[in-house]
């Protein structure tokens, strides 16, 4: 829900930092608005904040500088009333390491750090994390790195979602560390790589030490390599650590090279909590921020249902385009969400025809379509970060036959009512519960003899739904058991799967695999359905494909 307007004063209680709309020097006596923090004590002409907006109107004039050294360490804060000194190269100039408002104007507004997210909201989700942290706490995030194909061929990046969430900072090879140093106030450090011009050159911008600070509201930023130094001193201070270390990268590679179990950095660190004697004060900080994270607040709720729209969108007209192949089908979809506004597809998509639907996460995608069967896709695409998760199943050719038709309502049917009982009073596993005594209803309607333990072994041996948000799989710690709370956001996805060769179902349902999903954000006892752009009633599925047909 959205939060209510509160007075400055009181956001100045809770926190010494308030974000601002700033106005940043730079060379050439050009002027650069940017929002980032700024104390009370420099704050002109305030009245009020509505946290759920990106507009304020507080105004505020400030200079970032390099405020002091530790050694031959520099430590970057932010300061008000400062000029920067020093010549800024050229690769300052270029831009960041990501799209801001400034360089993509068409992907944010401003006040924005990442689509639809604004600044303003990251400062809240800090704040929310550490008023589960005791006085004293360190929380120590690591970003992700750059994952290598082969020699110099990278994969895509991937942020680490945590990390993401705390901060919207979406390069590689960072460190952040949010200090509770007493209560309802934190310090928000940010350790990035800085600005390069020789490797700009080749790799496209950085957003630097400086923009740290400037963009991302850190308190203190410095340059990645000068980690352990930055690090030592926190920890040395730190009364307890919150910080999660990684499973091995490859049970095979760290069979054979035990040193490759976990990535450098964390080792550093790992290290330096040794060396100080606080591994008795570590403590795991993922269960904290997934607690965080499933809850979505308004803004992302606008995110997440703009991904379900395009990715709607995109499945109802590959409807009728009467593909042939799998892997053509494949390629549509991930054009359709691009071109409808997504960054990319959430994750590597379901494309199945015919009997490869009964392989639930089939994701080969390079066989025929045939002509007579079903084809089931699980696909959906990347919204500022955020994931759609959209199941659907149709004939290839368009027309359901009567064993197809019959076995599609008896999946809808459980799904529509799975959807009702998305509400605060339920868990995913009642949920679940509901869906097996359900479907024990509906196949047995239409000619199946079968057991409870049959349907969840055989028949439907997945679950009804999970979380759904930066991850597709989404705070998989959260207990199924515990009731849903309005702001989460799940999906609801029966389906059965009959066997080709399993005399002991129907014949003419054989061989095919039918999953419907949706994506459900809890709101009381009314579910709002952020995918319903993509048709399932079965006379919008044939009236698409004969509609598209006619098109093309």
């Amino acid at each position: 829900m959205t939060p209510p307007t509160k007075s400055i004063g009181s956001i100045i209680t809770s926190h010494s930092i308030l974000l601002t709309r700033c106005s940043t020097k730079l060379k050439g006596n050009m002027m650069r608005q940017c929002t980032r923090p700024c104390r009370p004590s420099h704050i002109a002409g305030i009245s009020a904040l509505d946290i759920a907006t990106t507009n304020t109107t507080i105004k505020c004039s400030g200079i970032l500088n390099l405020s002091g050294t530790r050694g031959i360490v520099p430590i970057y804060r932010r300061q008000c009333h400062r000029e920067i000194r020093g010549r800024r190269g050229y690769a300052v100039q270029t831009g960041f390491g990501q799209p801001t408002f400034e360089t993509r104007p068409h992907m944010l507004k401003e006040g924005e750090l990442t689509p639809g997210i604004s600044a303003v909201e990251y400062h809240f989700r800090r704040h929310k994390l550490i008023e589960q942290l005791p006085v004293g706490a360190a929380a120590i995030l690591i970003g992700n790195e750059i994952k290598y194909r082969s020699g110099a061929v990278f994969y895509e990046f991937h942020q680490n979602p945590d990390f993401f969430y705390l901060s919207g900072f979406n390069e590689p090879r960072a460190v952040m560390v949010i200090e509770k140093s007493f209560e309802n106030n934190y310090t928000f450090h940010l350790y990035v790589q800085p600005k390069d011009e020789r490797k700009e050159l080749w790799e496209g911008p950085r957003t630097g030490v400086d923009d740290a600070l400037e963009l991302f509201n850190a308190d203190e930023a410095g340059d990645i390599k000068f980690i352990r130094k930055y690090l030592d001193d926190i920890i040395a201070r730190a009364k307890s650590i919150y910080m999660d270390t990684a499973p091995a990268n490859s049970e095979i590679a760290s069979f054979f090279h035990p040193h490759v179990r976990r990535g450098t950095m964390e080792v550093n660190i790992l290290e330096l909590i040794k060396y100080h004697k606080k591994e008795t004060t570590m403590r795991p900080l993922t269960g904290i921020v997934q607690s965080l994270r499933a809850v979505k607040s308004e803004a992302e709720l606008k995110v997440m249902q703009k991904a379900g729209k395009i990715s709607g969108r995109a499945i109802t007209r590959a409807y009728g385009r009467r593909f042939t192949k799998e892997a053509d089908l494949n390629a549509y979809l991930d054009y359709a969400f691009r071109i409808g506004g997504c960054e990319k597809s959430a994750y590597v998509p379901v494309v199945a025809g015919g009997k490869n639907a009964l392989g639930i996460h089939y994701t080969r995608n390079d066989d025929v379509l045939n002509d007579g069967e079903m084809v089931l896709i699980d696909a959906g695409g990347q919204y500022g970060g955020y994931c759609a998760d959209i199941s659907r199943a149709w004939p290839v050719n368009g027309k359901f036959t009567e064993p197809q038709k019959d076995l599609y309502d008896a999946v809808l049917n459980v799904q529509k009512e799975c959807i009702k009982l998305a509400t605060t009073s339920s868990s995913l596993e009642s949920i679940h519960r509901s869906s097996v005594e359900l479907f024990a209803v509906e196949l047995r309607n239409i000619g199946f003899d079968t057991s409870l333990s049959e349907i969840n072994s055989i028949l439907y041996p997945h679950y009804v739904g999970h979380h759904l948000g930066l991850d597709v799989h989404d705070c998989p710690d959260r207990p199924r058991r515990q009731n849903l709370k309005n702001g989460n956001v799940i999906t609801i996805e029966p389906g059965i799967y009959v066997p080709v060769d399993n005399p002991k179902f129907p014949k003419h349902f054989r061989g095919i695999g039918i999953r419907i999903e949706d994506n459900v954000y809890i709101h009381d006892d009314s579910p709002i359905v952020t995918s319903g752009e993509a048709a399932k009633e079965i006379k919008d599925i044939e009236h698409a494909c004969a509609a598209a047909w006619e098109d093309i």
